[in-house]
C-alpha cells in the first residue's frame, strides 16, 4: 500500500507553528506533495526531519509559492519545473516539481502542482491562463507515456480550479464571476479528465456528493458553516486510480485545530 498526502501548507513554518507535525506523524503517508512551502531547502527540511527523499522547487518571488516532493520511498529520477531547459517566468517558478519513484509494476511519477488564482479580466488571469497552458502541455507528455505503458503519474496539489457546481459551496454566487469557478479555467479540468484520461480520485470514491471540500476562508465562520471550495486534487492515470483503495479529505475537527486554510488530500494505492 502507497498512502500519498497532498496539501497546500500556506508557509510550512506557519503550518508546523498551528500543529502540522502531530497530523504528519498520525497520517505518517509515504509520500507527501506540498505546495505554497514559502522557505528555503534547509528551512523544509529542519521541519519534515529524517528520512525522507525531498525535491523542492522555491519561487524566485521570496514568500510565495514552492513546491515540494518529499518521499519515503528512495527517488529514481528528480524534474524540477516547466521550462523544459529554459529559465521561467517569475511567476511560473515554485509551481511544479515531478519525482519517479520504483513502485508497483511500472514507474511512478507524482507531481506536487500549484497554481495560482487569478482575478477575472487582470493581467494576473492572463499569467494564469499562460500557466495553465504549460501544464496542459506537459500532461500530455506524461498521459502519452502513460498510454504507452512506460509510467503511471499523480498529479496531485492546489489547482485553484473548482471543477463544478459540487465543489464550491456557493456556485450560483462564484460562477463565471470570481476567478476559480470561470468556464474557461474549468475548460482545462474538463481537459485533463477526458481528453487526457486522468482520473479525480477523490471524486470516485466520494461519488455524486457536495464536496468534499478542502478550501475555506479564514474570515468569518466559513468553516464553522462548510463554505468551501475543492480546488485540491490528485489526479491520477487510469492504471493508477483503479488501484486507488480510499481516498478523502482530512478536515480539522474544529477551526482552531486547522494548520493551513487548505486540508490535507489523502490517498492510498494498493501497488
Amino acid at each position: 500500500m502507497l498512502t500519498v498526502a497532498s496539501v497546500n501548507v500556506n508557509g510550512v513554518r506557519a503550518a508546523f507553528r498551528r500543529g502540522m507535525a502531530a497530523w504528519l506523524a498520525a497520517r505518517n503517508p509515504d509520500v507527501l506533495l506540498l505546495q505554497e512551502v514559502r522557505a528555503d531547502d534547509r528551512t523544509l527540511a529542519e521541519h519534515l526531519g529524517e528520512g525522507w527523499h525531498v525535491a523542492h522547487q522555491a519561487s524566485d518571488a521570496k514568500g510565495r509559492a514552492g513546491v515540494a516532493v518529499a518521499s519515503r520511498v528512495p527517488a529514481a529520477a528528480v524534474r524540477v519545473g516547466l521550462g523544459n531547459g529554459t529559465p521561467e517566468p517569475a511567476v511560473d517558478t515554485g509551481r511544479w516539481v515531478e519525482m519517479d519513484l520504483e513502485v508497483g509494476e511500472r514507474p511512478l511519477t507524482v507531481v506536487s502542482a500549484y497554481v495560482h488564482s487569478g482575478t477575472a479580466g487582470t493581467e494576473k488571469m492572463d499569467l494564469k491562463y499562460a500557466h495553465l497552458d504549460k501544464v496542459s502541455r506537459r500532461l500530455e507528455e506524461l498521459t502519452g507515456q502513460a498510454r504507452a505503458g512506460e509510467r503511471e503519474v499523480l498529479v496531485a496539489g492546489d489547482v485553484n480550479i473548482a471543477h463544478g457546481e459540487r465543489d464550491i459551496k456557493n456556485w450560483k454566487g462564484n460562477h463565471n464571476k470570481t476567478s476559480g469557478a470561470l468556464d474557461a479555467e474549468i475548460a482545462y479540468l474538463d481537459r485533463w479528465t477526458g481528453e487526457l484520461g486522468l482520473v479525480d480520485v477523490a471524486r470516485r470514491i466520494a461519488g455524486d456528493v457536495p464536496g468534499p471540500y478542502t478550501w475555506w476562508s479564514w474570515r468569518g465562520k466559513a468553516f464553522d458553516n462548510d463554505a468551501g471550495w475543492r480546488i485540491d486534487y490528485q489526479l491520477a492515470t487510469h492504471g493508477l486510480a483503479e488501484r486507488a483503495v480510499d481516498a478523502g479529505v482530512d478536515r480539522a475537527a474544529t477551526y482552531d485545530q486547522r494548520f493551513s486554510d487548505h486540508a490535507p488530500v489523502v490517498a492510498t494505492y494498493d501497488l
